[in-house]
């Protein structure tokens, strides 16, 4: 790739594994200065699972060709979300390129679904599968929603005024099929739904400082705490949950490079306030993933028939006849 982005700097929240330290590897293979956050060891569910650090992913970012610094950020602090940019600001000389708002409190990874195991958030999440809000403790609320929606508003605000003022910018908000249809519970669903429509509206007010800010939406993604492997021994109803082509998954940097390419894009402030999946982005800038694999597209009919039990009739569907956004619309249309 190079490292066309040598002189940007960028923020990814929560990119001690997943989504995020795809995201954060990718950025760095472009040559960006990338902070990345995530939990005080101690506290950190990779310390639990035997998985890499913190620090362990900023030497990955640098060894790619970018330069990475790790921060140990609580975000459901909001004094800490708060000395997180003061510092990028006192260190960058108040510049800031490209924000990631990654970070979720919840089932394990925000944006797809994979089931991990052995998290304690986790499990106390997946238990409120199938379960109706009304006999939910009404605090569950905020265990979704607190990191994964008012962290994410915070964070806007803060990188904003620094965009702002250099008149430039990318602001990402990693969200989920979750906010278009049912998934999980009514908590999960409210606040991914929110997360886009913040997008947009955000996307309206920084429009003309060419701030560009998008929510973009993965597909189901492998990720190294077992993903789809570990998920096969789950219970019926969160089987249900998965998609059945689990070979097609995408790999956390598959969403990294539909990212990287979008920050590298000098017309991506026509974008700007739209909802983007990552498999799109991958066919509009011409990339796979590792060795090549392209994962199942979320909008592609063979895909959708096969969540369907269709495979029969699939099998003769083209992978990239896909149902056009406007279909996705309607479908969840209230009006």
């Amino acid at each position: 790739m190079g490292v066309i982005l040598q002189d940007k700097v960028a923020l990814v929240t929560g990119a001690s594994r997943g989504i995020g330290r795809g995201i954060a590897l990718q950025l760095g293979e472009a040559g960006a200065t990338v902070y990345i956050t995530g939990r005080r060891p101690e506290l950190s569910e990779n310390f639990k699972l035997g998985l890499p650090s913190l620090q362990h992913v900023a030497k990955e970012i640098t060894k790619r060709g970018g330069k990475g610094i790790a921060l140990y950020v609580d975000h459901s602090n909001m004094t800490e979300v708060k000395f997180l940019f003061e510092k990028i600001k006192e260190d960058q000389d108040g510049h800031i390129d490209i924000l990631v708002n990654n970070v979720y409190n919840s089932l394990g990874v925000s944006t797809c679904f994979i089931l991990p195991v052995k998290s304690s958030v986790f499990q106390k999440a997946t238990e409120m599968i199938g379960k109706p809000f009304f006999d939910q403790d009404p605090s569950f609320w905020d265990t979704i929603n607190d990191v994964g929606l008012r962290n994410h508003y915070y964070c806007s605000v803060y990188a904003a005024r620094m965009m702002v003022e250099q008149r430039s910018g990318l602001i990402v908000n990693v969200a989920s099929l979750g906010g278009l249809k049912y998934v999980f519970n009514v908590a999960y669903g409210a606040g991914k739904e929110a997360l886009a429509r913040m997008s947009t509206d955000m996307a309206v007010e920084l429009g003309p400082y060419n701030v560009c800010v998008i929510t973009l939406v993965p597909g189901p993604v492998k990720t190294e705490t077992g993903g789809f492997s570990r998920a096969s021994s789950q219970t019926d109803k969160r089987k249900e949950l998965l998609v059945p082509s689990l070979e097609k998954a995408e790999s956390p940097e598959f969403t990294g490079k539909a990212l990287a390419r979008l920050a590298m894009d000098p017309g991506r402030l026509k974008k700007s306030g739209k909802t983007l999946f990552t498999e799109d982005l991958a066919q509009k800038y011409d990339f796979t993933d590792k060795q090549g694999m392209e994962p199942q597209n979320i909008r592609s009919v063979r895909t959708i028939l096969e969540t369907m039990g269709k495979t029969d009739v699939a099998k003769y569907i083209p992978t990239k006849v896909k149902v056009p956004k406007w279909v996705i619309w309607q479908t969840v249309n209230r009006f």
